[in-house]
Protein backbone atom coordinates (compact mmCIF):
# COMPACT_ATOMS: atom_id res chain seq x y z
CA UNK A 1 0.00 0.00 0.00
CA UNK A 2 2.80 2.40 0.70
CA UNK A 3 5.06 0.46 -1.85
CA UNK A 4 6.39 1.65 -5.45
CA UNK A 5 3.29 0.38 -7.73
CA UNK A 6 4.73 -2.80 -9.84
CA UNK A 7 5.51 -1.55 -13.41
CA UNK A 8 4.08 -4.87 -14.62
CA UNK A 9 1.22 -5.55 -16.78
CA UNK A 10 -0.92 -6.69 -15.52
CA UNK A 11 0.06 -4.55 -12.51
CA UNK A 12 -1.50 -6.31 -10.10
CA UNK A 13 -2.43 -10.04 -10.53
CA UNK A 14 -5.40 -10.22 -7.89
CA UNK A 15 -4.47 -13.60 -6.54
CA UNK A 16 -6.68 -12.79 -3.47
CA UNK A 17 -10.02 -12.53 -5.72
CA UNK A 18 -8.78 -15.68 -7.96
CA UNK A 19 -8.59 -17.85 -4.43
CA UNK A 20 -11.72 -16.78 -2.98
CA UNK A 21 -13.43 -17.71 -6.49
CA UNK A 22 -11.22 -21.57 -6.30
CA UNK A 23 -12.29 -21.87 -2.94
CA UNK A 24 -15.98 -21.64 -3.52
CA UNK A 25 -15.70 -24.18 -6.26
CA UNK A 26 -17.86 -25.61 -8.60
CA UNK A 27 -18.60 -22.70 -12.05
CA UNK A 28 -16.79 -20.47 -9.94
CA UNK A 29 -13.31 -22.08 -10.45
CA UNK A 30 -12.69 -21.08 -13.77
CA UNK A 31 -14.03 -17.67 -13.52
CA UNK A 32 -10.58 -15.89 -13.36
CA UNK A 33 -9.30 -17.66 -16.45
CA UNK A 34 -12.52 -16.96 -18.29
CA UNK A 35 -12.51 -13.42 -17.94
CA UNK A 36 -9.03 -13.05 -18.48
CA UNK A 37 -9.94 -15.16 -21.63
CA UNK A 38 -12.66 -12.24 -22.70
CA UNK A 39 -10.38 -9.61 -21.58
CA UNK A 40 -7.99 -10.77 -24.39
CA UNK A 41 -10.43 -11.21 -26.83
CA UNK A 42 -12.20 -7.98 -26.34
CA UNK A 43 -9.99 -4.98 -25.07
CA UNK A 44 -7.03 -3.22 -26.69
CA UNK A 45 -4.09 -4.97 -26.80
CA UNK A 46 -2.17 -1.87 -25.02
CA UNK A 47 -4.31 -1.29 -22.46
CA UNK A 48 -2.89 -1.20 -19.24
CA UNK A 49 -4.09 -3.72 -16.73
CA UNK A 50 -4.07 -2.43 -13.31
CA UNK A 51 -5.68 -5.68 -11.91
CA UNK A 52 -6.21 -9.13 -13.75
CA UNK A 53 -9.01 -10.18 -11.41
CA UNK A 54 -11.67 -9.20 -11.18
CA UNK A 55 -10.44 -6.99 -14.29
CA UNK A 56 -9.49 -3.40 -14.29
CA UNK A 57 -7.88 -1.71 -16.79
CA UNK A 58 -7.55 1.71 -18.79
CA UNK A 59 -6.36 3.03 -22.01
CA UNK A 60 -2.86 3.90 -22.57
CA UNK A 61 -2.39 7.76 -22.08
CA UNK A 62 -1.49 8.31 -25.72
CA UNK A 63 -5.27 7.27 -26.57
CA UNK A 64 -7.48 8.33 -23.67
CA UNK A 65 -8.38 11.44 -25.85
CA UNK A 66 -7.70 10.38 -29.07
CA UNK A 67 -10.95 10.52 -30.10
CA UNK A 68 -14.18 12.45 -28.03
CA UNK A 69 -16.09 9.11 -28.32
CA UNK A 70 -14.06 5.91 -27.15
CA UNK A 71 -13.82 2.93 -29.06
CA UNK A 72 -15.34 -0.32 -27.29
CA UNK A 73 -11.66 -2.00 -27.00
CA UNK A 74 -10.12 1.28 -25.40
CA UNK A 75 -13.34 1.78 -22.94
CA UNK A 76 -12.23 1.92 -19.31
CA UNK A 77 -13.29 -1.10 -17.67
CA UNK A 78 -13.89 -1.04 -13.57
CA UNK A 79 -15.53 -5.07 -12.94
CA UNK A 80 -15.73 -5.99 -9.12
CA UNK A 81 -16.07 -9.70 -9.91
CA UNK A 82 -15.62 -12.28 -12.90
CA UNK A 83 -17.07 -12.14 -16.18
CA UNK A 84 -20.43 -13.88 -16.38
CA UNK A 85 -20.77 -15.34 -19.81
CA UNK A 86 -24.71 -15.51 -20.46
CA UNK A 87 -26.90 -16.86 -22.78
CA UNK A 88 -29.17 -14.34 -24.16
CA UNK A 89 -32.01 -16.63 -24.82
CA UNK A 90 -31.88 -17.67 -21.08
CA UNK A 91 -31.71 -14.65 -19.63
CA UNK A 92 -34.94 -12.35 -18.07
CA UNK A 93 -35.00 -9.52 -15.57
CA UNK A 94 -37.08 -9.61 -12.75
CA UNK A 95 -38.61 -6.46 -11.44
CA UNK A 96 -40.50 -6.53 -7.75
CA UNK A 97 -40.69 -5.43 -4.70
CA UNK A 98 -42.63 -2.36 -3.86
CA UNK A 99 -44.24 -2.24 -7.37
CA UNK A 100 -47.92 -2.72 -8.51
CA UNK A 101 -47.39 -5.44 -10.42
CA UNK A 102 -44.13 -7.43 -10.27
CA UNK A 103 -42.96 -8.68 -13.63
CA UNK A 104 -40.00 -10.61 -15.88
CA UNK A 105 -39.03 -9.78 -18.90
CA UNK A 106 -37.04 -11.17 -22.13
CA UNK A 107 -34.24 -9.27 -23.92
CA UNK A 108 -37.11 -9.69 -26.92
CA UNK A 109 -39.48 -7.87 -24.46
CA UNK A 110 -37.03 -5.36 -23.69
CA UNK A 111 -35.96 -3.89 -27.35
CA UNK A 112 -39.96 -4.22 -28.21
CA UNK A 113 -40.47 -1.01 -29.57
CA UNK A 114 -44.25 -1.05 -29.95
CA UNK A 115 -44.42 -0.97 -26.21
CA UNK A 116 -41.04 0.71 -25.29
CA UNK A 117 -39.49 3.20 -27.19
CA UNK A 118 -35.76 3.37 -27.63
CA UNK A 119 -33.61 6.13 -26.68
CA UNK A 120 -29.83 7.08 -27.70
CA UNK A 121 -27.38 9.16 -25.87
CA UNK A 122 -23.58 9.38 -25.52
CA UNK A 123 -22.71 9.41 -22.01
CA UNK A 124 -19.64 9.38 -19.98
CA UNK A 125 -18.88 7.41 -17.19
CA UNK A 126 -16.09 7.97 -15.02
CA UNK A 127 -14.82 5.66 -12.14
CA UNK A 128 -15.18 7.52 -8.78
CA UNK A 129 -10.81 6.03 -8.55
CA UNK A 130 -10.04 8.05 -11.65
CA UNK A 131 -6.46 9.59 -11.04
CA UNK A 132 -6.29 7.56 -7.15
CA UNK A 133 -2.25 7.18 -8.19
CA UNK A 134 -2.18 10.91 -6.89
CA UNK A 135 -3.77 10.11 -3.67
CA UNK A 136 -1.65 7.26 -3.33
CA UNK A 137 1.16 8.43 -3.74
CA UNK A 138 0.52 11.04 -1.58
CA UNK A 139 -0.64 8.66 1.23
CA UNK A 140 -1.65 5.54 1.88
CA UNK A 141 -5.90 4.78 2.21
CA UNK A 142 -8.44 2.69 2.68
CA UNK A 143 -8.23 -1.46 2.89
CA UNK A 144 -8.14 -3.06 -0.49
CA UNK A 145 -9.00 0.03 -2.72
CA UNK A 146 -4.59 0.36 -3.87
CA UNK A 147 -4.85 -3.22 -5.43
CA UNK A 148 -8.15 -3.17 -6.65
CA UNK A 149 -7.45 0.23 -8.80
CA UNK A 150 -4.17 2.28 -8.99
CA UNK A 151 -6.33 4.05 -11.43
CA UNK A 152 -4.18 6.97 -13.44
CA UNK A 153 -6.23 9.84 -15.84
CA UNK A 154 -7.90 7.17 -17.56
CA UNK A 155 -10.36 5.53 -15.86
CA UNK A 156 -13.27 8.11 -17.97
CA UNK A 157 -14.66 7.08 -20.92
CA UNK A 158 -17.24 7.82 -23.11
CA UNK A 159 -19.66 6.15 -25.65
CA UNK A 160 -23.18 5.87 -27.33
CA UNK A 161 -25.30 3.93 -25.92
CA UNK A 162 -28.75 2.28 -27.19
CA UNK A 163 -31.80 1.13 -25.09
CA UNK A 164 -34.73 2.45 -22.99
CA UNK A 165 -35.85 4.51 -19.84
CA UNK A 166 -35.85 2.43 -16.91
CA UNK A 167 -38.64 4.95 -15.93
CA UNK A 168 -41.02 3.28 -18.83
CA UNK A 169 -40.58 -0.49 -17.91
CA UNK A 170 -41.29 0.79 -14.24
CA UNK A 171 -44.42 2.00 -15.47
CA UNK A 172 -45.29 -0.75 -17.04
CA UNK A 173 -44.99 -2.59 -14.17
CA UNK A 174 -47.70 -0.49 -12.56
CA UNK A 175 -45.44 2.20 -10.96
CA UNK A 176 -44.21 2.13 -7.29
CA UNK A 177 -46.11 1.38 -4.32
CA UNK A 178 -46.18 1.48 -0.90
CA UNK A 179 -43.54 4.39 -0.20
CA UNK A 180 -40.79 3.08 -2.62
CA UNK A 181 -38.26 5.65 -3.25
CA UNK A 182 -34.98 3.95 -4.31
CA UNK A 183 -34.29 1.48 -7.05
CA UNK A 184 -31.80 -1.80 -6.16
CA UNK A 185 -29.58 -3.02 -8.81
CA UNK A 186 -28.57 -6.53 -9.14
CA UNK A 187 -25.72 -7.78 -11.30
CA UNK A 188 -24.72 -11.18 -12.24
CA UNK A 189 -21.28 -11.34 -11.26
CA UNK A 190 -19.76 -13.04 -7.77
CA UNK A 191 -18.96 -10.23 -5.44
CA UNK A 192 -16.19 -10.96 -2.45
CA UNK A 193 -16.12 -8.17 0.22
CA UNK A 194 -14.90 -8.71 3.68
CA UNK A 195 -15.15 -12.89 3.33
CA UNK A 196 -18.74 -12.57 2.37
CA UNK A 197 -19.44 -13.76 -1.45
CA UNK A 198 -22.65 -12.04 -2.58
CA UNK A 199 -23.75 -10.22 -6.23
CA UNK A 200 -22.89 -6.91 -7.19
CA UNK A 201 -25.61 -4.61 -5.60
CA UNK A 202 -26.46 -1.05 -5.47
CA UNK A 203 -29.21 1.05 -5.85
CA UNK A 204 -30.44 4.45 -7.52
CA UNK A 205 -33.00 7.14 -6.04
CA UNK A 206 -36.52 7.32 -7.58
CA UNK A 207 -35.99 10.86 -8.24
CA UNK A 208 -32.77 9.92 -10.69
CA UNK A 209 -34.69 7.48 -12.63
CA UNK A 210 -37.97 9.44 -12.56
CA UNK A 211 -36.12 12.11 -14.55
CA UNK A 212 -35.81 9.66 -17.46
CA UNK A 213 -31.83 9.75 -16.56
CA UNK A 214 -31.44 5.90 -16.06
CA UNK A 215 -31.00 3.33 -18.82
CA UNK A 216 -31.60 0.00 -19.58
CA UNK A 217 -29.10 -0.34 -22.81
CA UNK A 218 -28.00 -3.63 -25.32
CA UNK A 219 -26.00 -1.53 -27.63
CA UNK A 220 -22.45 -0.06 -27.13
CA UNK A 221 -21.46 2.40 -30.10
CA UNK A 222 -23.90 0.76 -32.61
CA UNK A 223 -22.48 -2.39 -31.71
CA UNK A 224 -23.78 -5.20 -29.12
CA UNK A 225 -22.81 -4.65 -25.21
CA UNK A 226 -19.17 -6.64 -25.19
CA UNK A 227 -19.27 -9.36 -22.30
CA UNK A 228 -16.90 -7.37 -20.53
CA UNK A 229 -18.85 -4.08 -20.17
CA UNK A 230 -22.43 -6.12 -19.56
CA UNK A 231 -23.74 -8.24 -22.05
CA UNK A 232 -27.35 -8.90 -22.67
CA UNK A 233 -28.09 -5.72 -20.56
CA UNK A 234 -26.37 -3.68 -18.28
CA UNK A 235 -27.74 -0.23 -16.71
CA UNK A 236 -26.52 3.28 -17.47
CA UNK A 237 -27.20 6.11 -15.15
CA UNK A 238 -26.53 9.28 -16.86
CA UNK A 239 -24.06 11.80 -14.48
CA UNK A 240 -23.60 9.23 -12.33
CA UNK A 241 -20.14 7.34 -11.14
CA UNK A 242 -19.58 4.68 -13.11
CA UNK A 243 -20.19 2.06 -9.98
CA UNK A 244 -24.17 2.47 -10.05
CA UNK A 245 -24.19 1.87 -14.00
CA UNK A 246 -24.47 -1.81 -13.08
CA UNK A 247 -23.82 -4.76 -15.71
CA UNK A 248 -24.99 -7.83 -16.69
CA UNK A 249 -28.71 -6.49 -14.88
CA UNK A 250 -30.61 -9.33 -13.92
CA UNK A 251 -33.25 -7.87 -11.08
CA UNK A 252 -34.48 -4.51 -10.29
CA UNK A 253 -36.31 -4.23 -6.93
CA UNK A 254 -38.27 -1.42 -5.52
CA UNK A 255 -37.06 -0.61 -2.26
CA UNK A 256 -37.91 2.19 0.57
CA UNK A 257 -34.06 3.27 1.57
CA UNK A 258 -31.07 2.97 -0.34
CA UNK A 259 -29.75 -0.56 -0.46
CA UNK A 260 -27.79 -2.23 2.46
CA UNK A 261 -25.39 -4.04 -0.15
CA UNK A 262 -22.08 -3.70 0.85
CA UNK A 263 -21.14 -2.02 -1.94
CA UNK A 264 -23.87 0.80 -1.45
CA UNK A 265 -22.80 1.27 2.66
CA UNK A 266 -19.85 0.56 2.82
CA UNK A 267 -17.92 1.56 -0.49
CA UNK A 268 -17.99 4.42 -2.28
CA UNK A 269 -17.65 6.27 0.30
CA UNK A 270 -16.38 10.24 0.87
CA UNK A 271 -15.10 10.66 4.28
CA UNK A 272 -13.46 13.68 5.95
CA UNK A 273 -9.78 13.89 5.97
CA UNK A 274 -9.97 13.32 9.64
CA UNK A 275 -11.45 9.66 9.57
CA UNK A 276 -8.94 6.63 9.36
CA UNK A 277 -8.99 3.08 9.76
CA UNK A 278 -10.11 2.71 13.22
CA UNK A 279 -12.98 5.00 13.25
CA UNK A 280 -14.42 4.43 9.30
CA UNK A 281 -17.97 4.13 9.91
CA UNK A 282 -19.69 3.94 6.98
CA UNK A 283 -22.54 6.55 8.36
CA UNK A 284 -19.56 9.44 8.37
CA UNK A 285 -19.24 8.67 4.68
CA UNK A 286 -20.97 10.59 1.69
CA UNK A 287 -21.98 8.22 -0.50
CA UNK A 288 -20.81 9.06 -3.93
CA UNK A 289 -23.35 9.34 -6.63
CA UNK A 290 -22.07 12.72 -9.08
CA UNK A 291 -18.89 13.56 -9.82
CA UNK A 292 -17.34 16.68 -9.26
CA UNK A 293 -16.09 18.73 -12.02
CA UNK A 294 -12.18 17.84 -12.99
CA UNK A 295 -9.91 17.64 -15.74
CA UNK A 296 -6.79 15.68 -16.84
CA UNK A 297 -3.47 16.42 -18.90
CA UNK A 298 -2.96 13.78 -21.21
CA UNK A 299 -0.44 14.55 -23.71
CA UNK A 300 2.77 15.67 -23.02
CA UNK A 301 3.55 12.90 -20.20
CA UNK A 302 5.23 13.98 -16.73
CA UNK A 303 8.70 13.71 -16.36
CA UNK A 304 9.20 14.03 -21.04
CA UNK A 305 11.63 16.54 -22.15
CA UNK A 306 9.44 18.83 -24.59
CA UNK A 307 11.51 20.52 -27.19
CA UNK A 308 9.38 23.56 -28.55
CA UNK A 309 9.01 27.48 -29.99
CA UNK A 310 7.81 29.08 -26.88
CA UNK A 311 4.45 27.23 -27.24
CA UNK A 312 3.92 23.45 -25.88
CA UNK A 313 1.25 21.27 -27.68
CA UNK A 314 -1.09 20.09 -24.44
CA UNK A 315 -3.77 17.63 -25.13
CA UNK A 316 -6.48 16.32 -22.55
CA UNK A 317 -9.74 15.80 -20.91
CA UNK A 318 -12.70 17.58 -18.63
CA UNK A 319 -15.64 16.30 -17.49
CA UNK A 320 -18.52 17.05 -14.86
CA UNK A 321 -21.14 15.46 -13.16
CA UNK A 322 -24.93 15.36 -12.84
CA UNK A 323 -25.87 17.09 -15.92
CA UNK A 324 -23.07 19.63 -15.93
CA UNK A 325 -20.66 20.17 -18.70
CA UNK A 326 -17.49 22.32 -18.98
CA UNK A 327 -17.32 25.81 -20.45
CA UNK A 328 -13.93 27.14 -19.97
CA UNK A 329 -10.70 24.28 -19.49
CA UNK A 330 -7.30 26.77 -18.50
CA UNK A 331 -3.62 25.69 -18.34
CA UNK A 332 -0.89 26.90 -16.16
CA UNK A 333 2.69 26.74 -16.29
CA UNK A 334 3.91 29.04 -13.21
CA UNK A 335 2.09 26.35 -10.90
CA UNK A 336 -1.23 28.24 -10.80
CA UNK A 337 -0.23 31.86 -10.78
CA UNK A 338 -1.34 32.79 -14.03
CA UNK A 339 -3.44 30.86 -16.51
CA UNK A 340 -4.12 30.40 -20.48
CA UNK A 341 -7.48 29.79 -21.37
CA UNK A 342 -8.09 27.16 -23.46
CA UNK A 343 -9.94 28.64 -27.00
CA UNK A 344 -13.30 27.26 -27.53
CA UNK A 345 -12.89 26.16 -30.45
CA UNK A 346 -10.23 23.67 -29.48
CA UNK A 347 -13.29 22.17 -27.18
CA UNK A 348 -15.16 18.89 -28.20
CA UNK A 349 -18.90 19.25 -28.47
CA UNK A 350 -20.94 20.53 -25.37
CA UNK A 351 -22.89 17.52 -23.79
CA UNK A 352 -25.21 17.15 -20.64
CA UNK A 353 -23.55 13.80 -19.93
CA UNK A 354 -20.09 13.90 -21.46
CA UNK A 355 -16.99 15.11 -21.35
CA UNK A 356 -15.29 17.45 -23.71
CA UNK A 357 -11.79 16.72 -25.14
CA UNK A 358 -9.31 19.49 -25.75
CA UNK A 359 -6.39 20.31 -27.29
CA UNK A 360 -3.84 23.83 -27.14
CA UNK A 361 -0.34 24.71 -27.54
CA UNK A 362 0.31 26.48 -24.09
CA UNK A 363 2.61 29.46 -24.12
CA UNK A 364 5.95 28.50 -22.16
CA UNK A 365 8.57 30.98 -22.16
CA UNK A 366 11.15 29.44 -19.62
CA UNK A 367 13.42 26.76 -19.55
CA UNK A 368 14.19 23.69 -16.94
CA UNK A 369 11.74 21.91 -15.43
CA UNK A 370 8.41 23.40 -15.31
CA UNK A 371 4.92 22.53 -13.79
CA UNK A 372 2.01 22.28 -16.06
CA UNK A 373 -1.08 22.53 -14.20
CA UNK A 374 -4.98 22.13 -15.92
CA UNK A 375 -8.02 22.88 -14.23
CA UNK A 376 -11.82 23.40 -15.35
CA UNK A 377 -15.16 25.24 -15.02
CA UNK A 378 -18.04 23.94 -15.61
CA UNK A 379 -21.13 25.36 -15.82
CA UNK A 380 -22.24 26.13 -12.85
CA UNK A 381 -18.87 27.94 -12.60
CA UNK A 382 -17.67 25.05 -10.24
CA UNK A 383 -14.02 24.47 -10.88
CA UNK A 384 -10.63 22.30 -9.33
CA UNK A 385 -8.88 22.55 -5.79
CA UNK A 386 -5.51 23.15 -6.71
CA UNK A 387 -3.78 20.52 -4.48
CA UNK A 388 -4.13 16.97 -3.91
CA UNK A 389 -3.93 17.42 -0.46
CA UNK A 390 -7.52 19.30 -0.35
CA UNK A 391 -8.91 16.32 -2.34
CA UNK A 392 -7.42 13.62 -0.08
CA UNK A 393 -9.64 11.42 1.70
CA UNK A 394 -9.18 7.68 3.34
CA UNK A 395 -11.16 6.30 0.68
CA UNK A 396 -9.04 7.82 -2.20
CA UNK A 397 -12.03 8.99 -4.17
CA UNK A 398 -12.92 11.61 -6.15
CA UNK A 399 -9.27 13.08 -7.03
CA UNK A 400 -10.64 16.60 -8.70
CA UNK A 401 -7.89 18.49 -7.47
CA UNK A 402 -6.31 20.17 -10.46
CA UNK A 403 -3.79 17.76 -12.62
CA UNK A 404 0.07 18.92 -12.62
CA UNK A 405 2.63 17.13 -14.40
CA UNK A 406 5.94 18.10 -14.40
CA UNK A 407 8.25 18.58 -18.00
CA UNK A 408 11.90 20.06 -18.92
CA UNK A 409 11.09 22.59 -21.08
CA UNK A 410 13.72 23.36 -24.16
CA UNK A 411 12.73 26.45 -25.57
CA UNK A 412 14.37 26.59 -29.16
CA UNK A 413 13.01 29.72 -30.02
CA UNK A 414 15.65 31.29 -27.77
CA UNK A 415 18.97 31.46 -30.56
CA UNK A 416 21.48 30.16 -27.72
CA UNK A 417 19.62 27.19 -27.15
CA UNK A 418 19.05 26.52 -31.06
CA UNK A 419 22.42 26.88 -31.51
CA UNK A 420 23.22 24.56 -28.30
CA UNK A 421 20.82 22.13 -29.90
CA UNK A 422 22.81 21.84 -33.34
CA UNK A 423 25.85 21.42 -31.23
CA UNK A 424 24.46 18.46 -29.58
CA UNK A 425 23.03 17.31 -32.93
CA UNK A 426 26.21 17.37 -34.69
CA UNK A 427 28.25 15.76 -31.99
CA UNK A 428 25.67 13.06 -32.15
CA UNK A 429 25.43 14.03 -27.94
CA UNK A 430 21.67 12.98 -26.69
CA UNK A 431 18.85 15.26 -25.20
CA UNK A 432 17.58 12.57 -22.85
CA UNK A 433 17.76 11.10 -20.18
CA UNK A 434 18.51 14.26 -18.73
CA UNK A 435 19.19 12.86 -15.81
CA UNK A 436 22.27 10.63 -16.92
CA UNK A 437 25.33 11.98 -16.29
CA UNK A 438 27.63 13.11 -19.12
CA UNK A 439 31.22 15.14 -20.02
CA UNK A 440 29.35 18.08 -22.35
CA UNK A 441 31.57 20.64 -23.10
CA UNK A 442 29.26 24.00 -23.41
CA UNK A 443 32.40 26.16 -23.29
CA UNK A 444 36.13 26.61 -24.41
CA UNK A 445 38.86 27.46 -22.49
CA UNK A 446 39.52 30.79 -25.38
CA UNK A 447 35.40 31.57 -24.90
CA UNK A 448 35.61 30.88 -20.79
CA UNK A 449 38.68 34.01 -20.87
CA UNK A 450 36.87 36.19 -23.26
CA UNK A 451 33.48 36.46 -21.54
CA UNK A 452 35.85 37.78 -18.15
CA UNK A 453 37.96 39.68 -20.10
CA UNK A 454 34.34 41.82 -21.52
CA UNK A 455 32.69 41.35 -17.99
CA UNK A 456 33.23 42.36 -14.82
CA UNK A 457 34.87 39.19 -12.50
CA UNK A 458 32.08 38.24 -9.72
CA UNK A 459 34.19 39.65 -6.76
CA UNK A 460 35.02 43.35 -7.26
CA UNK A 461 38.66 44.23 -6.62
CA UNK A 462 37.93 47.26 -4.00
Amino acid sequence: MTGPIPSTNPVLPGEDFKEWHHALGGELTSVPDDSWKTVLEEKHPDMLHLLQFPYNGEPPKRLVTAKAVTSNPLHFVRNHGGIPIIEEDKWFLSLDGLVANPRKYTSRDIKDRSKFPQMEKSVTIQCSGTRRIEQISLYGGQQDEIPQAPWAEGAISTARYRGVSLKKIIKDCGGLVNGAKHLELYGAETYIKDLEAMNYVVSIPWTKVKANEVMLVWEMNGQPLPKIHGFPLRVIVLGYIGARSVKWVYRIKAIEQPSHGPIQKKEYLHFSQQVGKHNLKPTYGLQIQEMPVSSAIMSPWSKHVIIHNGRIHCKGWAYSGGGRWPERVELSSDSGFSWYEVPPENLSKKGRWTWRTWEMDHPCDVEGWVEIVCRCWDNALNTQPLTVRSAWNWGLHVTHSAHRISVYSINKSRAETQRRLNFLEERGIPLAPITRYEIVQTQTESEYDQYWREHEPRDPSD
